[in-house]
């Protein structure tokens, strides 16, 4: 099981580099450190458990209100002919269609808080229609993969990160991010689809995705004419009015198609604290994994080893100054934000080392983070092709980043 290995890893390896570390160079608090960093990321797990608390019970019973009035039915049918063909093994009228397009376009906004409960949902959703309950289906991995792959339309955590740390300009970020999120989500969408034997030539797959591509050209030329404080307004309005815009908008028809509209998000609140209770110790087990691996030292040999190996064979090494937030982001969001505000700190907002690690930032989602909680939440051990297919959408988003950063800041 692909889980019970990554994690195995985790701990060999920090145990081998930290033993490394004690005989070599006589670091007699190595283990002092790592055993220090698992407890606070054991910690950090729980907080996070007991903060989604509130926002899942929020959403989720936003979303029973949109359950009962129909809407999430009503978004089945606009995304349905496109969905059918990548879920193939889900009925054409299921209803974790509404709340995978929820999730996806809460995702593309950059409203965190608010895509995670809706995943939640859908994953609960597809478990219905799952044989194996404890394996992976086809359709809960397609949907796991389209999410971390992270495309994001309006990056304005990035922005706002880059304008705290004094960037002359935190929008010039906005077209590279734009552009690496949709590689890593091409890029993911087409591995598990081979895997799966999908036909992504299929005409109505490339009327959708032709659809999407003209959109997101279209957001961009749009945001290219602008003023950065002008791409801040407008990205922080249309986030959070579309936002409140749709709990209006489920009260509304919950009131108009006469259901009991408090009584409906009581009940959707009740399961999403049932779902945060579930994921805590999945959770808890992934992030003292990834704090243990990183606490060793074996995250900074990884990144010497790589700029070696740049150096060697000739290429430019000013990237490696940003790496650390690629390569922490598949394990740590927190981890790897941490990470983007040092290089930003350390080298300056605005060089070359500070747009890259904040593109980077943006580029991809936090792989493991994702799947410790979505599959957690469902009581999903074996990830089957999750895993892969969700890093290989990471590493391309990372392979973009870098050259989309090269292009637009070096």
């Amino acid at each position: 099981m692909a889980l019970n290995y990554i994690w195995i890893f985790f701990f060999l390896i920090a145990f081998v580099v930290a033993l490394g570390k004690l005989v070599i160079f006589q670091d007699y608090k190595i283990f002092e450190t790592i055993v220090k960093s698992s407890f606070e990321m054991a910690k950090t797990g729980f907080n996070i458990s007991l903060n989604l608390t509130g926002v899942l019970a929020l959403w989720l019973g936003i979303m029973k209100i949109g359950e009962k009035a129909g809407i999430v039915k009503v978004l089945a049918r606009i995304v349905g002919p496109f969905f059918n063909k990548l879920f193939p093994e889900l009925p054409k009228d299921c209803s974790a269609y509404g709340s995978i397009i929820m999730n996806l376009s809460a995702n593309m906004l950059g409203l965190d808080n608010a895509a995670t409960p809706m995943g939640l949902k859908a994953m609960e959703e597809m478990q219905q229609y799952n044989k194996s309950k404890d394996k992976a289906s086809n359709a809960q991995i397609m949907f796991l993969v389209l999410n971390t792959s992270g495309l994001t339309l309006i990056p304005v955590s990035v922005m706002v990160y880059r304008y705290e740390c004094g960037a002359a300009n935190p929008a010039d970020i906005f077209i590279p991010i734009l552009l690496a999120t949709y590689f890593s989500t091409i890029v993911g969408l087409i591995s598990v689809s081979i895997v799966q034997k999908i036909n992504l030539f299929n005409k109505t797959i490339l009327a959708y995705l032709g659809g999407i591509s003209v959109f997101i050209i279209a957001i961009i030329w749009y945001f290219s004419g602008l003023e950065k404080e002008q791409i801040q307004i407008i990205s922080n309005i249309a986030s959070n009015s579309i936002l409140f815009g749709v709990i209006i908008a489920f009260i509304v028809f919950g009131f108009v198609k006469k259901i009991n509209v408090y009584d409906a998000f009581v009940e959707g609140a009740k399961d999403g604290f049932g779902i945060a209770v579930k994921i805590i110790p999945f959770l808890i087990a992934m992030l003292v994994a990834i704090g243990v691996f990183r606490a060793s030292g074996a995250m900074d040999i990884m990144i010497e080893a790589m700029r070696y190996l740049a150096s060697g064979i000739g290429l430019d090494t000013d990237f490696i100054e940003a790496l650390p937030t690629a390569l922490m982001k598949p394990l740590s969001g927190s981890g790897a934000r941490g990470m983007m505000l040092e290089t930003m700190k350390t080298y300056g907002a605005d060089s070359f080392a500070g747009r890259m690690s904040s593109t980077l930032q943006g580029a991809t989602d936090t792989t493991f983070y994702i799947i410790a909680v979505y599959f957690g939440a469902v009581g999903i051990k074996n990830t089957r092709h999750a895993i892969g297919c969700g890093l290989l959408a990471d590493l391309a988003g990372i392979i973009a980043a870098i050259f989309i950063s090269y292009l637009f800041f070096h």
